[in-house]
């Protein structure tokens, strides 16, 4: 299965005016532009966050509730 050559683009574009009609196309190539960009977007502010990595470690977040888990027993049975 080869590429698309001139007959088959020139039939695709007749019946998508047919279905559509003129009116539609430019909202419906609009839409999927915007679409295009917002999934664009999207995944750079994914990758960025992806490569940005985590801000803090997460070991010492967990080492920190055990201390104030620590804490609340102690004030607990000292009441």
């Amino acid at each position: 299965m080869g590429s698309f050559g001139g007959v088959e683009i020139l039939v695709i574009v007749l019946v998508v005016l047919l279905l559509f009609g003129a009116k539609k196309i430019p909202e419906l190539a609009r839409g999927l532009g915007q679409g295009i960009t917002e999934f664009r977007k999207a995944s750079s502010d994914i990758r960025k966050e992806l490569e940005k990595g985590p801000e803090e470690p997460v070991e010492p977040k967990r080492e920190e509730a055990k201390r104030e888990e620590q804490k609340v027993k102690k004030e607990e049975n000292q009441d």
